[in-house]
């Protein structure tokens, strides 16, 4: 959602959110306690990225991130739907949690074998994404969407991790390079995790 709203160039203030501590007033804001939560006022929050995405579509088309025709519109909803749900459920819940959330919670150490179930899966996955970039110029066709956004969003979080091995997947590599050289992917790349430091050529555009 921060690559969307800073492709629209719609200023916005970060807040950090535990989830896992399901506060009181963040589950009045959003009953499921998950994030995004897009806050416009105390009474008004928008949750989940399909939906803020096509309300942002709403209130302003300009760029465009969905597509151009209704079935370009309709495969860029089913990737942002593939990482939001799909890569988040048999990649994300089994590195990310071991390697990252295990930490805040206090849940001990990152259970190897959680872990290569998470990888096996990884690589299905980014094998998909190069398949992809092979056979177009963008993941949902001719046009950048908000398909790239969340495929290199979701993709970012593992090569953090050092977790991606781009060598192995040229095209994707190419997309990928493609996307975190755009101006609204620069602060994604300031982030830190603390207590843990990227791999080296996670802030390199070309690498």
């Amino acid at each position: 959602m921060r690559i969307a709203l800073a492709e629209k160039k719609i200023n916005f203030k970060l807040l950090v959110e535990p989830i896992w501590k399901r506060r009181k007033i963040f589950l009045s804001h959003n009953p499921d306690g998950n994030v995004p939560v897009l806050l416009i006022d105390e009474i008004n929050p928008i949750c989940g990225a399909s939906v803020i995405v096509e309300w942002l579509e709403d209130i302003q088309d300009v760029p465009n991130l969905m597509g151009e025709d209704p079935l370009a519109k309709a495969e860029a909803r089913r990737i942002l739907n593939w990482f939001s749900k799909k890569f988040y459920k048999e990649v994300e819940e089994f590195i990310v949690y071991e390697k990252i959330i295990k930490g805040f919670i206090g849940k001990g150490q990152p259970n190897s074998n959680t872990l290569r179930v998470g990888r096996k899966n990884l690589k299905i996955h980014v094998d998909y994404v190069n398949w992809l970039s092979k056979q177009r110029d963008w993941l949902a066709g001719k046009h950048f969407s908000i398909a790239d956004i969340a495929a290199a969003a979701n993709l970012s979080i593992l090569d953090y991790l050092g977790e991606v091995y781009w060598y192995d997947y040229p095209y994707a590599k190419e997309w990928y390079v493609r996307v975190k050289s755009r101006p609204s992917f620069r602060d994604i790349l300031l982030d830190k995790v603390p207590g843990m430091l990227p791999v080296k050529h996670y802030n390199n555009l070309d690498f």
